[in-house]
């Protein structure tokens, strides 16, 4: 975040939710009036590839843990993984990792961790809307990043679909659980956050003028990134012109869950409306009447 400030030139940057440290991917950032969007696309359903280790535990769910257990899981058959990961498809109830950002009596659950305590969450309900193991690799077979796979384990290649708050790492954990071997993840990948998928994303050094572009050349229009990661609504001149004023419209979906974008007849984001119920109410005003 402070790298991303220095390139922007400003201290208004925000994000939508933060990485793993040790997770690549997309991570929506919001400058200067752009901050004003990040609230509305935390709570989106995220996409993730990712490898899960059959065979070993660790304490962070993660491959940068210490690891705490784990039994051979050289034998497992792709049947055995499929029912397993059947179990964790759907809506379910999961227990976050420890070593999470979650508040504890006012403290984050992964310094108690890393502090020496034993931390126990509650469960939450999270849905996991895909969850496809795309390749299995065995001992003596090599990954991606050119290491063999150690004997005694199991390497998944998956992709996810899953809810806001889940975190892939439990999913790894509970998916070694499951299968009586423990397990965790060895790479994460955030493939899509709500519309915003890779093919939006660039790289901090593309942003660095020293090294490409700089920023100006990929910051994304409000209006822009709003269409893409929100549904959509177009307004005529009469309501846009109220919506500008602060005043509630007649909701196009009465009922519709979450927030949407709604536009002026020229293309301008006037507006974050809630259309849960028959009018609908702005969330914030973009486009003020008379462009104040």
């Amino acid at each position: 975040m402070g790298r991303v400030r220095r390139l922007c030139r400003t201290r208004r940057v925000g994000h939508a939710g933060t990485l793993d440290p040790m997770a690549t991917g997309v991570l929506v950032l919001g400058v200067n009036k752009g901050t004003k969007l990040l609230t509305f696309l935390v709570g989106h359903d995220k996409g993730y590839a990712a490898t899960v280790r059959l065979g070993r535990s660790t304490v962070t769910d993660d491959a940068e843990g210490e690891v705490t257990g784990g039994c051979d899981a050289s034998a497992l058959t792709e049947a055995d993984v499929a029912r397993a990961v059947s179990g964790l498809t759907g809506e379910i109830q999961q227990v976050p990792s420890a070593v999470s950002a979650i508040k504890v009596d006012g403290r984050r659950s992964y310094a108690r961790v890393r502090s020496g305590e034993e931390v126990e969450l509650a469960a939450r309900p999270v849905t996991v809307g895909r969850f496809e193991v795309l390749r299995l690799r065995r001992p003596g077979e090599v990954d991606p990043s050119g290491a063999v796979v150690p004997e005694g384990v199991l390497d998944l290649d998956v992709e996810v679909e899953v809810s806001s708050g889940t975190y892939v790492r439990a999913l790894a954990r509970d998916l070694g659980a499951a299968l009586g071997v423990g397990g965790h993840l060895t790479a994460l990948r955030r493939t899509r956050v709500g519309g915003l998928t890779l093919e939006h994303a660039v790289s901090l050094e593309r942003l660095d003028p020293e090294t490409g572009p700089g920023p100006s050349a990929y910051l994304v229009d409000l209006a822009a990134a709003a269409r893409a990661a929100l549904p959509v609504r177009e307004l005529d001149e009469a309501q846009a012109r109220a919506l500008g004023y602060g005043q509630r419209v007649e909701s196009a979906e009465p009922g519709r869950r979450g927030p949407v974008a709604a536009f002026g007849p020229d293309g301008t984001l006037v507006a974050i409306l809630d259309e849960t119920r028959a009018l609908a109410r702005p969330h914030v005003v973009l486009a003020p009447a008379g462009g104040k």
